[in-house]
């Protein structure tokens, strides 16, 4: 069996620093391949991601600096991708909306992620598209939507690639992106009440360049509240292994939120605010606290008693990619299978 993991043409796979998407597309690939899996990724020239790889654009263009001119470009990189693939792959995975359109003018059967939060318009759009098979990344997600071939498969990671750190030092974490949904200005003040210093790593994007220079900037001085920027992996390993706790102060629904479980895999807890998929990564007590204020987390961390050692075997139950890789190779079985009896019907 061959697959064909279609990413955005943004970001390389696996990204030096910033790229949900594009990590899961590069631990997915390299773990389908350890199993036998024949695989092939479309993503951009920078990519090391140790698969067949091929590319039509040859440099990472983040971050994007125009809506416009970026649909224009995943559009002409996936159909691409689609047409390439088509004529070898017994399965085309994608990762983008605009893809499905490319659908129709395939046999091959189509698995598409559903990396985002519930976007009504969205759901509309692949309403028009029921033979492809959707993935959700949370159960929240999944019953958020109503399209007849959907499966949740939770995200799962390398644990080879994360350090389990039980000597902690006294300071909180916070890695993402930079942006008032993140709820970055709620890390600092959850800090500030608790008494304890943040370390912050994550992307400034243009579109929120303001609210970094309004709501973070003036808090930053160096030593309480510390701005790292970009965290690749062997940074994340560093500033989320060392740390108490890694904050999560999300203000809105959350589809999975990878950090999280990268955190755990370093033994570090999350204390996060409720938001989508939160409860079902956050087992209150377990792998962290799911807290409703930011006066409750900033008493939840000054008493933090979880053992780093059991949140990495939680990772280990429950997060592997071993599990992903299994369940996503089941998907890619059962779709050409479907399209077959179809075909007979």
């Amino acid at each position: 069996m061959r697959i064909a993991l279609i990413a955005p043409p943004f970001i390389a796979v696996p990204p030096k620093d910033y790229g949900g998407t594009e990590l899961f597309i590069a631990q997915l690939a390299e773990g389908l391949q350890k199993t036998g899996v024949n695989v092939v990724v479309y993503a951009n020239g920078e990519s090391t991601v140790n698969v067949e790889c091929r590319w039509t654009y040859e440099h990472s263009q983040w971050p994007i600096r125009g809506q416009d001119d970026a649909v224009l470009k995943d559009m002409d990189h996936t159909s691409w991708a689609v047409q390439d693939a088509a004529r070898t792959c017994n399965v085309i995975h994608m990762q983008t909306a605009q893809g499905l359109t490319c659908s129709r003018f395939v046999s091959v059967p189509v698995v598409y992620t559903i990396h985002h939060p519930h976007q009504a318009k969205l759901s509309e759009f692949y309403a028009r598209y029921p033979e492809v098979h959707y993935v959700a990344i949370s159960e929240f997600q999944r019953n958020q939507e109503s399209m007849p071939r959907i499966r949740t498969i939770l995200h799962g990671i390398d644990l080879s690639q994360y350090r389990l750190c039980e000597q902690k030092q006294q300071y909180l974490s916070f890695i993402g992106r930079i942006a008032p949904i993140k709820g970055t200005h709620l890390a600092i003040a959850v800090a500030k009440r608790a008494g304890i210093p943040l370390k912050i790593a994550g992307d400034i994007q243009p579109m929120h360049r303001e609210y970094f220079e309004a709501k973070i900037k003036p808090h930053i001085d160096g030593k309480f509240i510390e701005y790292i920027g970009l965290a690749d992996l062997e940074a994340k390993n560093e500033l989320l292994g060392n740390s108490m706790a890694m904050l999560f102060p999300i203000k809105w629904d959350e589809p999975f939120g990878l950090v999280m479980v990268e955190a755990m895999a370093c033994g570090t807890p999350v204390v996060s605010l409720p938001g989508g998929s939160v409860p079902e990564i956050v087992r209150d007590g377990i792998s962290g606290y799911v807290c409703h204020s930011v006066s409750k987390m900033a008493k939840r961390v000054k008493n933090i008693q979880i053992s780093p050692r059991a949140l990495r075997q939680y990772v280990e139950e429950n997060f592997s990619l071993e599990r992903m890789v299994a369940q996503y190779a089941s998907l890619y079985e059962e779709a050409p299978c479907q399209v077959d009896s179809r075909k007979t019907a």
